[in-house]
């Protein structure tokens, strides 16, 4: 069985990770994350995955690297990670009482093999309508300008949404486990 690689240095993706009880681990890939002109929401994560995982196969030789990718499309427009208040505040009040949808990149790269195994896993969530005190009361809180979207689901963003819509709501937190328990298996490595 070849060694996994989680090619991230999220906190989030890490803590998912564990859950599958292998033994993995991880390493941050320098990989210019710019959106390229015309790209879509969906390319722009299917591309990132990707050359997160292959950004560490030198240094990896015989290794299962996972790469994974996010971003929040609200509309046509893509948000990124605010990393300040202000930001973050603009963001959710954008999505009051809006549906955001998160696509997940996933890259499974057997660095051995050279195969590499891609996909995009869609999660949907509705926004409650909410006031400006309601969102700034929430940011003081939970401090998410390092997350995709301006909150954290597994914490005290949960009561920000009226509903969630998606096959595997491990994608909406950034590594989505469902899918890469399959194609772990076509590595040949089954969980459980």
């Amino acid at each position: 069985m070849l060694p996994l690689v989680l090619a991230s240095s999220s906190p989030y993706r890490r803590e998912l990770l564990t859950r599958l009880r292998q033994p993995f681990s991880c390493a941050s890939p320098n990989v210019d994350e710019a959106l390229h002109p015309n790209e879509s929401a969906s390319s722009l994560v299917r591309r990132l995955a990707e050359s997160k995982a292959r950004a560490l196969s030198e240094r990896n030789p015989a290794h299962l690297i996972i790469g994974s990718d996010q971003v929040a499309v609200l509309g046509t427009q893509i948000l990124g990670k605010p990393h300040d208040f202000d930001r973050a505040r603009n963001q959710l009040m954008a999505a009051s009482g809006a549906s955001v949808t998160f696509l997940t990149g996933l890259a499974l790269l057997n660095s051995a093999s050279d195969r590499c195994q891609v996909d995009v896993v869609p999660f949907t969530v509705h926004f409650r309508p909410l006031t400006e005190e309601q969102i700034c009361r929430y940011l003081e809180a939970e401090e998410p300008y390092d997350c995709a979207g301006s909150f954290k689901s597994e914490g005290l963003g949960i009561s920000l949404f009226r509903s969630t819509e998606g096959e595997d709501n491990t994608s909406l937190v950034g590594l989505p486990l469902i899918r890469l328990v399959q194609m772990l298996d076509q590595e040949g490595i089954h969980i459980p």
